[in-house]
């Protein structure tokens, strides 16, 4: 009896075991790939994206978001929200007001060039997944860097995958990217925007999608920018169907 027990619990431990190598090797159980375009995952994905697929049609992309490979960090529609605001909270409608200018009712409002240039901060060249980012650590960048990147844009970002701690056993737990703005490339080290990324390696059809997690960024992640085109370039009158 006694051997039948433990023949039984034997069998139980190599069936776990097999699940388990076929987890890690599988990368997850959850399947990464989209059987559409970019723009067509942004579309079908309202929440959290409706609007970042406004915002692509806006900046005249479309074309690139359907057809061209290159590696997308999506912000939520949250962003562009708080970046646009109202006259009584923290955006570019209160600081528009207090400048005694329009403020903005409907996004197409907004030059397309301007979208186009703030969007490409998110775009960088090749398909690049977690995989293919070096570790940062950002108690010890001088050890373990990440590393820089210029978008498409022309902006430079360092971009690296922190490992987490596990057990008390430093860099054995999880992988997560990380995707940091640097607004002075001539101050590499300074004044750091960074956003983690809670879903990594969506792959649809074209290119490769990282979602951002929700951290109260702006468009752009530095809003200063952002507000000074918008108000330098004026605003359109506004469309009511948008």
């Amino acid at each position: 009896m006694k051997k039948l027990i433990f023949a039984c619990a034997a069998l139980l431990l190599i069936l776990s075991a097999c699940k388990r190598d076929e987890y890690y090797d599988d990368g997850g159980l959850a399947n990464p790939n989209y059987q559409g375009n970019m723009l067509q995952y942004l579309q079908a994905k309202k929440v959290p994206f409706d609007t970042v697929a406004r915002i692509v049609k806006l900046a005249g992309m479309e074309k690139e978001f359907s057809n061209d490979d290159f590696t997308f960090f999506a912000f939520d529609d949250d962003v562009i929200k708080r970046t646009i605001g109202t006259i009584r909270t923290d955006g570019l409608n209160n600081f528009l007001f207090y400048s005694g200018k329009d403020t903005v009712k409907t996004l197409d409002q907004i030059s397309p060039l301007i979208w186009k240039r703030f969007l490409q901060r998110y775009m960088f060249k090749g398909v690049n997944r977690l995989k293919d980012y070096q570790q940062i650590d950002f108690d010890v960048k001088t050890v373990y860097p990440g590393g820089l990147y210029y978008s498409l844009g022309g902006n430079i970002s360092n971009i690296g995958v922190t490992y987490a701690t596990a057990n008390n056993i430093k860099y054995i737990g999880y992988r997560q990217l990380v995707l940091t703005y640097i607004p002075d490339a001539s101050k590499p080290n300074d004044n750091w925007y960074s956003n983690a990324v809670s879903s990594s390696d969506i792959k649809p059809t074209n290119g490769v999608v990282h979602a951002l997690a929700y951290n109260g960024a702006y468009f752009g992640f530095n809003r200063s920018d952002f507000y000074s085109d918008v108000y330098y370039s004026g605003l359109t009158p506004s469309n009511p169907s948008n």
